[in-house]
């Protein structure tokens, strides 16, 4: 962690209490029949930590997210613990976003995890759809529109790599709490 990274946290969280952490589970669809049987012999041993939730990716890198809609309604038919999708914003237009948003309420999926996503491989540096949501802030209020879902959004232990400083990297964060983002995650 950069010195100006903390020195802007310190300043952020200045006189703040400090926020209960709690565990979630992170997986993704099983791409083989072989991975299938090991991710769901994992979340039986997962499920036992308690998590407050289990989230359910959606590709990495601009990849599709075949199999996650699956995924998350098998979790949590087999599961007591809740399931948060996690949906992205860049490689899609706007429309399909918040008609896959509306079919996860519609499934009785109330946490999504929001993200603006990778640009797809190799495609260069990302740059917004135009029939899209642009960023991670803009799919939170879009979100907000179609169904009361606790969102969660990233927070970034180190600066993201695509922000200009870390107060640039705060500003953003709250940007996307203003936006109406109920938690805040991230991944070490």
């Amino acid at each position: 962690m950069t010195v100006a990274y903390r020195e802007a946290v310190a300043a952020a969280w200045s006189g703040a209490p400090v926020p209960q952490v709690e565990l979630s589970i992170e997986i993704f669809p099983a791409r083989t029949p072989e991975a299938e049987g090991r991710l769901w012999r994992n979340l039986e041993l997962f499920a036992g930590a308690s998590p407050r939730f289990i989230s359910v990716t959606c590709g990495a890198g601009g990849t599709a997210s075949e199999g996650t809609f699956d995924l998350v309604r098998a979790v949590q038919a087999r599961f007591g613990t809740p399931v948060a999708a996690h949906l992205t914003c860049a490689c899609a237009p706007r429309a399909d976003v918040d008609a896959l948003a509306r079919r996860y309420w519609e499934a009785g999926v109330r946490r999504i995890v929001a993200l603006r996503g990778d640009a797809p491989k190799d495609a260069g540096p990302y740059r917004p759809r135009e029939d899209g949501y642009a960023f991670a802030r803009d799919l939170v209020a879009g979100l907000r529109a179609v169904a009361d879902f606790e969102i969660s959004v990233a927070c970034y232990p180190e600066v993201h790599p695509e922000a200009g400083s870390a107060l640039a990297d705060l500003e953003n964060l709250k940007r996307k709490i203003d936006a109406g983002a109920t938690r805040l995650i991230s991944q070490y």
